[in-house]
């Protein structure tokens, strides 16, 4: 009898171990695998029947808040604003899931983060609740601006403070109101999902992050910046021929300057004007691909952005131009797709950008060459005000030594006072920029106007560099960046720089 006791004891020991073994192993190792399941709905349910914390804007704005309903999910996620903020705070659903700022600060607008458990402990005797409130870097002022000023145009407006990384607006359009696919009515929520998702504009993607186009004559900027980074171009030499066209080695394809007008000149003088013979010149037969590549990689291209938004997408540059064909005497070597790397002198061909990647190249350029990481959020205050967290401004990228960057800033403001770019002179403030267009086709013939610049006190820091691209629009002409990007680029400018001074 002893024997079966001592047996059936040994038993219910193995049992109960094997039941706290698996215990721990799904609250504990597996808790977040459940939690995170698809077909879970317990979590949310949780969430959306206690408060969240608000979204609110460097000036003071509420761009997304909680309202309480008499229902079965106690909360319902809204945004004052509609449409306005939605590229920065994506929405918040029940059955759709999150995007933007509710995706990317869940834990602290739930108050589930360490540093805001404890702040409520601290209060222990309080009735504050837990939950957090992000505080943006976006300012409303700026957001509207940039939203009037692309009116119903589709495009993107980037807006950032070249010093600390500050994104001060953030706009694309087409876009999505928020509110319907936050609704707690789940047919109502996904079926406004299935309209947008059919719509062929995209309007629930945040095309200023997200979306790559040919960044045309903007991306000069970082031809310029590889030809005097090599050393292989200053501002006196060399002189590239006053001609209306260019033919890169290896092919008998021309590449043209827009009108078939004649130019050339010093490095001052073919970015003013926007030469893209010069330029395409200066990739093949002056850098070569290597001062390319790395001019384009220090600036931001073929990495992954820093961004604290969900899936910032990459732009790209080719890295891969085949092998060296010729060695000509006092020039580059000659690669076999020598012809390629022309084009991407001039943002065409592989070369794909993001209107965040082009306002980072403008800001690298007016802070001496140093891009700080861009980001949406500020702080994270407890619902008392007091603040738990800051975000830490840090170096990205170190685009270009600040010699050259002395070098581009000036060249820059060049094409402000005596080039394609006049149309952002600003009385009081000193104002570095380049226009582009990038071909789209030529049946009929489309193109995107783009516009980046930096503007700041003469001499220091800029205090706000912009890119805008203005999407698919009729014609090709090197005035299509000026005149339709240009306007919308000096407007929120002008309104950055009057509410940061």
């Amino acid at each position: 009898m002893s024997k079966q006791i001592r047996a059936l004891g040994i038993i219910v020991i193995v049992c109960y171990v094997a039941l706290f073994v698996k215990l721990n192993q799904v609250q504990v190792l597996e808790a977040d695998a459940y939690g995170n399941r698809s077909d879970n709905t317990r979590q949310l349910q949780r969430d959306f029947n206690q408060p969240r914390g608000d979204i609110i804007t460097a000036d003071g704005a509420v761009a997304a808040t909680s309202e309480e309903r008499r229902a079965a999910l106690r909360y319902q996620r809204v945004y004052p604003d509609g449409e306005l903020f939605s590229a920065v705070t994506g929405y918040y659903s029940f059955t759709l899931g999150s995007d933007g700022v509710e995706r990317s600060y869940n834990e602290e607008l739930a108050g589930r983060t360490a540093s805001l458990k404890l702040h409520r402990l601290s209060g222990f005797f309080s009735d504050t609740s837990s939950e957090g409130d992000v505080v943006l870097t976006v300012r409303k002022d700026v957001q509207q601006t940039a939203r009037d000023a692309l009116g119903d145009r589709a495009g993107s407006v980037v807006a950032l403070d070249p010093r600390n990384g500050d994104i001060l607006a953030m706009w694309s359009s087409p876009t999505f109101d928020p509110n319907v696919l936050s609704s707690n009515d789940a047919d109502a929520a996904a079926g406004a999902k299935a309209l947008y998702e059919a719509a062929p504009t995209k309007p629930l993607l945040p095309k200023s992050y997200r979306e790559r186009y040919f960044p045309g004559s903007t991306f000069k900027v970082v031809t310029a910046t590889a030809g005097l980074t090599s050393g292989a171009v200053t501002t006196t030499s060399p002189e590239y021929p006053v001609v209306t066209s260019y033919i890169p080695p290896l092919t008998t394809r021309a590449i043209s300057n827009f009108g078939g007008a004649a130019c050339g000149g010093t490095l001052m003088v073919v970015l003013a004007r926007s030469c893209n013979s010069s330029f395409a010149q200066m990739a093949a037969e002056n850098t070569g691909p290597d001062p390319m590549i790395a001019a384009a990689e220090a600036a931001g291209f073929n990495q992954s952005v820093p961004l604290d938004l969900p899936r910032p997408a990459r732009s790209v540059y080719p890295t891969d131009f085949g092998s060296v064909v010729s060695r000509p005497e006092g020039a580059a070597p000659v690669y076999e797709d020598t012809p390629k790397l022309a084009q991407t002198a001039i943002g065409q061909n592989d070369v794909r950008a993001t209107p965040l990647q082009m306002a980072l190249v403008a800001a690298g350029a007016g802070n001496d060459g140093r891009i700080m990481a861009p980001h949406v959020m500020s702080e994270i205050r407890a619902r008392n005000g007091d603040v738990v967290e800051e975000f830490r401004d840090f170096p990205w990228r170190d685009s270009m030594s600040t010699e050259v960057a002395t070098t581009m800033r000036e060249a820059m403001i060049g094409v402000v006072t005596d080039g394609t770019a006049r149309v952002m002179q600003t009385d009081g403030w000193e104002v570095g920029a380049k226009t582009g267009t990038a071909q789209l086709g030529t049946n009929p013939p489309k193109s995107h106007g783009w516009m980046i610049a930096f503007a700041g006190p003469a001499g220091q820091p800029a205090h706000v560099a912009v890119a805008v691209s203005v999407e698919g629009l009729d014609g090709v002409s090197e005035a299509t960046g000026g005149s339709t990007a240009g306007p919308i680029a000096k407007a929120v400018m002008d309104k950055a720089l009057e509410v940061l001074g």
